[in-house]
């Protein structure tokens, strides 16, 4: 098995948004199927996780956007894992257009998750260790996020349909939410960085209050419960994303 895991796909109507660019929630879930994937080829698929209570989830995600890919573009989606870190598994992550430029590049922090428990395991002792690759591609995934004032609030309750098989909100879900709130998204302004931190589940029917602020395109949302659930920092400027 290759140490860079690599998919072409063809972008469709099902992948874009009314601009015809690439949906940001379908993006995350084509880093997130690559991310799966390639652990799965590396001899760790559901009979080792899954099978045995254990879940996979995203901690921390950063991406930076060079152009968004757009309808009837052919992008080729390249994962590889980073050397583990006691109970984190960094990732890092690029795409690439039909000449091989790139268009973005991002890494990930992902952990295992007892599913009764909701805590996190120390993948050793389940026998679970994932050599770690460097190309010189690798983005840094522990960026500070910064806090500004959020004047907009917003409450939320997580629907059946954003719950994946762990039981709670999907990662993806996050940006299908913020692109409902966000002005910029709905003025067709493109995304050009992403910083999250997940700090706690949300799950099916729990309600979230969601406040966001922004300050020169840099849009800094939060949801809480009875403590922090997740944390965005969100870059959006005009004129990118055309093919």
């Amino acid at each position: 098995m290759s140490a860079v895991y690599e998919r072409e796909l063809l972008l469709g109507s099902a992948h874009v948004d009314c601009f015809r660019r690439l949906r940001t929630s379908v993006l995350f879930d084509l880093l997130q199927e690559a991310s799966i994937r390639h652990t799965e080829a590396l001899g760790f698929g559901r009979e080792k996780t899954l099978d045995r209570g254990l879940a996979w989830v995203v901690t921390r995600q950063h991406v930076l956007v060079e152009r968004m890919p757009v309808f009837d573009e052919r992008i080729v989606v390249r994962s590889w894992p980073g050397e583990t870190m006691h109970l984190l598994f960094p990732r890092y992550y690029e795409l690439l257009d039909a000449h091989g430029e790139t268009l973005l590049r991002g890494s990930a922090l992902w952990s295992l998750m007892d599913q009764t428990t909701r805590s996190a395991v120390f993948p050793d002792e389940y026998g679970i260790e994932i050599k770690g690759v460097q190309t010189g591609r690798e983005t840094p995934y522990l960026v500070r996020l910064r806090t500004l004032e959020t004047p907009n609030e917003s409450p939320f309750r997580v629907p059946y349909s954003y719950v994946d098989l762990n039981g709670h909100m999907n990662n993806t879900r996050y940006f299908d939410l913020t692109d409902d709130l966000l002005p910029a998204v709905h003025r067709g302004e493109m995304l050009c960085e992403a910083n999250v931190e997940y700090c706690a589940e949300a799950k099916l029917g729990e309600e979230l209050h969601i406040a966001w602020g922004e300050e020169a395109g840099v849009y800094y949302v939060n949801g809480s419960k009875e403590h922090a659930c997740f944390r965005m920092n969100l870059h959006y400027a005009e004129g990118r994303g055309d093919a």
